[in-house]
Formats: structure tokens, C-alpha cells, sequence
């Protein structure tokens, strides 16, 4: 498996391999702010959290995470996800937290984790990013993160709802990561504790 499950900790924020030990507080945090309800994302339901946690794990090319708070409860989930070994891609998605935790320096740590890790580590020569085209939430946090635009996949899924998205891609390339590692840790030396 590439990427192989590992443990990435930070100060705010702590990734670990997704488990169904992880499912009572993924069903608490999904019902938080009632996520599954947002037509526009794909966030499971409290009932449907293991599940959920089963399909991650055993997707080919995903490796799921639990994301953790500084006491160790699970606040969301995040995969590196469309893993392309061969030439040295990966996507980071299907990320989700409660709401009592979104607008924290938590998303900025867990991605600069993930980031680090992906282009200091894996020696990733790309890092994608994917989004509903309708998702302003979701695109601005990419785009604070520094990722560029890189198009719109036009009918790219069919929604639970049945409606069919367009898919916002964004990307970082290895070449643009050290600038963007040295904005994000500014970042998050700026930001309050959560």
C-alpha cells in the first residue's frame, strides 16, 4: 500500500490510521452541525460512520486517517486518496470536521502535516486536491492553502441527491512546496490555540 498508514502528529491537530475504534466519536462529530445534510459534500451519517470507515480502508489507492484533537477524540477524517505510486501523486480528500472545531488552526496543521509528509517523505512530485465546483467553503480553504486552480471536471460525479457535480481541481507541485510549507507554519504560528 502507498502511501502505508502512519501516525502524524502536530501540536493542534494528530492523524491517525482510521479505525472502527475512531466510529463513536466520528458519529458524534458528524452530527455535529448535522454535515451529512449538506447536499454539496459527502460527509457519512452518524449511522452510516462505520460503513464509512470499512469503505476507506479497504478502497484500493486510499489511506484514511482519523483526525484528532489534542485529547485524543476524533474530530474528522481526511484520506490521501487517487494514490498514483508510480508517478508520484496524491490526492488529499473526503475531509470533514465537527463544527465545533472548523475555522481552527486544526485544518491548517493536518494539512501542512499531510503536505510535509507527502512531498518530504513520499517524495510526492504533485499533490491534488478536488472539491464540489459549489463548495465555496471548501475552495477558499484550498486556496489559503496555496494550491493553484487547475480546472473544472465538468459531470465529474452523481451525487447522493442525484445531481451531478462539477469538480473543482486544485494542485501543489514539489517545486512550489517550500514556499507554501513556510506560509502555512507562518500561519499557524499566528493562529490561536484551539
Amino acid at each position: 500500500m502507498w502511501p502505508a498508514p502512519i501516525t502524524l502528529t502536530g501540536t493542534h491537530v494528530s492523524l491517525a490510521p482510521l479505525s472502527q475504534d475512531h466510529a463513536s466519536d466520528l458519529a458524534e462529530a458528524s452530527a455535529d452541525g448535522d454535515l451529512s445534510s449538506l447536499w454539496y459534500t459527502m460527509v457519512p451519517a452518524p449511522e452510516e460512520v462505520p460503513a464509512n470507515i470499512d469503505a476507506r480502508n479497504t478502497t484500493s489507492g486510499m489511506t484514511p486517517f482519523a483526525i484528532l484533537d489534542p485529547t485524543g477524540q476524533a474530530v474528522g477524517m481526511t484520506t490521501y486518496m487517487n494514490a498514483d505510486a508510480a508517478n508520484r501523486r496524491v490526492e488529499i480528500g473526503s475531509t470533514w470536521y465537527r463544527a465545533a472545531v472548523q475555522r481552527s488552526p486544526m485544518n491548517t496543521e493536518c494539512k501542512l502535516l499531510m503536505l510535509r509528509h507527502a512531498f518530504e517523505e513520499l517524495d510526492c512530485i504533485a499533490v491534488e486536491f478536488r472539491t464540489h465546483f459549489l463548495n465555496q467553503q471548501s475552495r477558499r480553504a484550498i486556496e489559503r492553502l496555496g494550491a493553484k486552480f487547475d480546472g473544472v471536471l465538468r459531470n465529474h460525479m452523481i451525487m447522493a441527491n442525484g445531481t451531478l457535480r462539477d469538480t473543482a481541481v486544485y494542485s501543489i507541485c514539489q517545486h512550489e512546496w517550500p514556499a507554501i510549507r513556510a506560509n502555512l507554519e507562518h500561519k499557524l504560528a499566528r493562529m490561536a490555540p484551539t
